[in-house]
């Protein structure tokens, strides 16, 4: 493996976990909104609330991390393992669950709280923060 492999081969375990429990989220919340606001019929129709809805509002942190994240992947320049430390310390912050409050955080720990499939996917991406060393 060469020099520039480990930390690609890293970014992109973190990109793939963290859009697992992008998705899982998506749903988690989309079966919430459901028994709040009503049916979401269609995948397109998903798409669109969950871009433009204030009810999926707090799931853009994760969208923004891993647009980073690809745009580490795509540079001219390949990414060191200084990127690698920095964005799995950027996953690490957004991913601390918060009991009170507003935000991510919050909505995060509920969202841990009601959904098992939601502690699945944290714990997959638990699972490739803890491959790095530098913490």
């Amino acid at each position: 493996m060469s020099e520039t492999d480990l930390p690609r081969q890293r970014l992109g375990a973190l990109r793939r976990a963290l859009l697992g429990l992008h998705k899982t989220l998506v749903y988690s919340e989309r079966r919430t909104f459901e028994r709040v606001v009503g049916r979401v019929s269609t995948s397109g129709e998903l798409l669109q609330l969950v871009i433009h809805d204030p009810w999926f509002v707090w799931l853009r942190p994760i969208s923004v991390l891993v647009v980073e994240i690809d745009e580490r992947l795509d540079s001219d320049e390949p990414p060191t393992m200084a990127d690698v430390h920095g964005l799995m310390n950027t996953a690490r912050a957004l991913l601390t669950p918060v009991e009170e409050g507003v935000g991510f955080g919050t909505h995060y720990y509920e969202a841990l709280q009601r959904d098992p499939d939601v502690v699945l996917a944290h714990a997959a991406v638990s699972k490739v923060l803890a491959t790095d060393t530098e913490k």
